[in-house]
């Protein structure tokens, strides 16, 4: 026997940590066999959950149950006195270890009901309007919202103000080689600004009333203005100066937007028309009429629908370009003037903003998606959507206010200061738009300043903490 032991190999120790972890993994291995899914529900165990929950919900009424029946003449004796308070024993068959989930109302003994001072009585004393004692919450399956929870997104910070127009500064938009950015102002000028360092480049003047909107063509060397004196221009900025003029609009042109495919430009007004026009003949292609009010808002897009127009008459409409400009679809679920829309750079979606509401529709059909989760209560004047999915809208009170595109969350309320001198009724913004990386934002504001704002790199989680509540009810318009 002792070679027999000399010769075995020694066991290496293991820990009882290791153990129990190399036991349970063999339990696992022969007992579920299906690891990416979830144990089918027990019965047994709910049960048993259900009943622990009502032990704690009704706990303070057990050693009531525990004492003996009163008699006939202490019965007789209870029914004179008065039967404001209440017992809730559990009824005869949970007494002989039936259910007790089952609770009647019944009179507490009387003894219990002349005690005076401080006791350990287990008596409920009904209090009118008090649902307390009822409370059911222990019991229910709490269902966890479906709604998406928004990523955590850093502050967006004002970094530089820029002074120079006369007037209100009404339009923007952005050189595709995001070098410069262009605005339109009530001072009739238009002006282009460096992105780096906020210097001023060019001035162009031509236009006789203030300018409302501006596009610069990814194609071609031209930037397309419009404004209210009914013009339409074409400048060349390789010469500085205007090549073409669109004539055609009864009256003020509020909104302008180019096709990003076809040498196509798209003005909406005033005169309750979208015109699509040929840049180089200069021609009227289409005047897209059905609106009842004026056009103030316009994107394009390179499939069907390529147009869509947004309306004081509170509707949207879809335009099919292929087949005369006849109307596709009109989307009625806003109830003030669509002022605003913004197409996501990615996604087949679009926001449309109004003085009741900002919504999300797919495209290309529009069905609604939903609203936001907050309202603004303003009149939004401007939104814009960067590809990382931050919504900002732009209100005619000075808000600037940021959004998660894929839950609607608010996560930031800012609210711009009006430069010294200006009064605060000043404190308007009326266009807004990101740069080519989304990093930046420029707004235009009625206190005649463009401002640039950019995320705050020293904001963390810590600091600036998310506080989302998904809604209880989902608006199904």
């Amino acid at each position: 026997m002792p070679g027999i032991t000399a010769s075995m190999e020694p066991v290496e120790r293991q820990s009882l940590k290791k153990l129990s972890f190399k036991s349970l993994k063999r339990a696992l291995d022969v007992f579920s066999p299906l690891h990416g899914q979830f144990p089918p529900p027990d019965s047994e165990s709910k049960k048993i959950r259900l009943s622990h929950k009502i032990c704690l919900e009704y706990g303070g009424i057990k050693p009531a149950l525990a004492q003996p029946q009163p008699t006939k003449q202490n019965q007789g004796r209870s029914s004179s006195a008065p039967s404001d308070p209440l017992a809730l024993p559990a009824p005869e068959d949970a007494q002989r270890g039936g259910s007790h989930n089952a609770l009647v109302v019944a009179p507490a003994p009387q003894s219990r009901l002349n005690e005076v001072g401080p006791s350990k009585s287990n008596t409920l004393i009904s209090i009118p309007g008090s649902s307390e004692r009822f409370s059911t919450s222990a019991l229910m399956e709490r269902i966890p919202s479906r709604w998406p929870r928004p990523v955590w997104r850093a502050p967006w910070k004002n970094y530089r103000v820029i002074s120079g127009h006369l007037g209100w500064v009404r339009s923007l938009a952005f050189d595709p080689s995001n070098n410069w950015f262009c605005t339109g102002s009530a001072d009739r000028t238009i002006k282009i600004w460096d992105v780096a360092t906020g210097h001023l480049k060019l001035t162009l003047t031509g236009h006789i009333e203030q300018v409302r909107g501006l596009a610069v063509s990814q194609r071609h060397t031209y930037m397309f203005s419009a404004g209210d004196d009914k013009m339409v221009k074409c400048w060349d900025l390789e010469q500085n100066k205007v090549i073409r003029a669109y004539h055609g609009h009864l009256s003020g042109v509020y909104c302008l937007a180019l096709h990003p495919t076809l040498d196509v430009l798209l003005t909406g007004g005033r005169d309750s028309v979208c015109r699509v026009w040929d840049i180089r003949s200069k021609t009227q292609i289409f005047a897209l009429s059905g609106h009842d009010n004026t056009v103030c808002s316009v994107f394009s897009r390179p499939t069907d629908p390529q147009v869509v127009t947004g309306s004081h008459d509170s509707t949207i409409k879809f335009w099919d370009l292929r087949h005369a400009g006849k109307t596709m679809t009109t989307l009625t679920h806003h109830k003030k003037s669509v002022r605003a829309m913004a197409l996501h750079p990615k996604e087949n979606m679009f926001a449309s903003a109004s003085a009741d509401n900002i919504k999300k529709f797919a495209l290309p059909k529009g069905e609604f998606m939903h609203n936001m989760l907050s309202q603004q209560k303003t009149i939004i004047n401007a939104m814009a959507v960067n590809e990382e999915g931050v919504l900002a809208t732009a209100g005619d009170n000075g808000s600037l206010w940021f959004w998660d595109w894929t839950s609607g969350h608010n996560f930031q309320q800012s609210q711009t200061i009006v430069q010294p001198g200006s009064l605060d009724s000043e404190a308007g913004i009326y266009a807004l738009s990101y740069d080519l990386t989304g990093s930046r934002l420029v707004t235009c504001e009625a206190d005649k300043t463009i401002k640039m704002w950019k995320e705050d790199e020293t904001a963390t989680p810590e600091t600036h903490p998310l506080n989302f509540k998904p809604p209880k009810d989902i608006r199904r318009f």
